[in-house]
């Protein structure tokens, strides 16, 4: 690539969240949050929320059966409740984990005038207000199809953006604004090998907070790792 073609290109900056700009799971501890609310049997809860996330870990996590389960309990409760709950669960867990690093690194990307979004394989209602609270508009996270009354069916809407799925889900947001991958110049921050396709999508990969599998694979193809946290 020369550098007049870089150049030329729009530049951005993908970053996944859970791990990598959190450094938490905000799906999981979503999760545990709505035990201590009561939400949900306590034991049973837990047992199958630690197996998703093991499987997710392993990469094989079946995202249509996990969303079913991760949102039934706002199914049970209802909009208005459910968002009062996170905007609590914002402040007791979500905003005491933000990092001046994280913050500083998002800056950085904007100041250069890079177009920033997160892409995340984890449901638009629990990281909307993540990425809110960064100051980042442009979310792709798994969306949640709704019935006629607007209310959650359990069921995925469209492509889920885990794993093959982010780039499918890149390039339907690069096409509605006429770009396709010879347009932009991009930079993708992942803590995981779940996002393996996507890092070898973009044009500068950056292993960030790795895990151990991700760390090694990153070092033998000689890309960036970050360490953020």
């Amino acid at each position: 690539m020369t550098t007049e073609t870089t150049t030329a290109r729009r530049k951005m900056a993908l970053f996944d969240l859970d791990h990598t700009l959190i450094p938490l799971d905000s799906d999981y501890e979503w999760g545990e949050f709505t035990i201590a609310l009561g939400w949900c049997d306590a034991s049973e809860f837990k047992r199958r929320n630690a197996e998703f996330f093991e499987q997710y870990r392993a990469g094989v996590l079946d995202v249509h059966e996990y969303v079913r389960f991760a949102t039934q309990a706002i199914r049970e409760q209802g909009a208005e409740k459910s968002r009062a709950a996170h905007d609590q669960f914002m402040a007791d867990v979500v905003t005491k984990a933000i990092t001046a690093q994280a913050v500083a690194l998002i800056e950085q990307h904007r100041t250069a005038g890079d177009e920033i979004v997160i892409v995340t394989a984890t449901n638009e209602f629990v990281t909307r207000p993540i990425a809110q609270a960064f100051g980042v508009s442009e979310l792709i996270a798994v969306e949640l199809e709704r019935d006629a009354q607007g209310a959650l069916t359990g069921e995925i809407k469209g492509i889920p953006s885990a794993r093959e799925g982010k780039v499918t889900r890149m390039e339907q947001w690069l096409a509605a604004r006429g770009w396709g991958w010879d347009d932009v110049e991009t930079t993708f921050y992942t803590d995981s090998l779940n996002d393996l396709a996507l890092l070898e999508k973009a044009t500068w990969p950056v292993a960030t907070n790795p895990d151990e599998r991700l760390r090694a694979l990153a070092q033998a193809r000689g890309w960036r790792i970050l360490d953020l946290f």
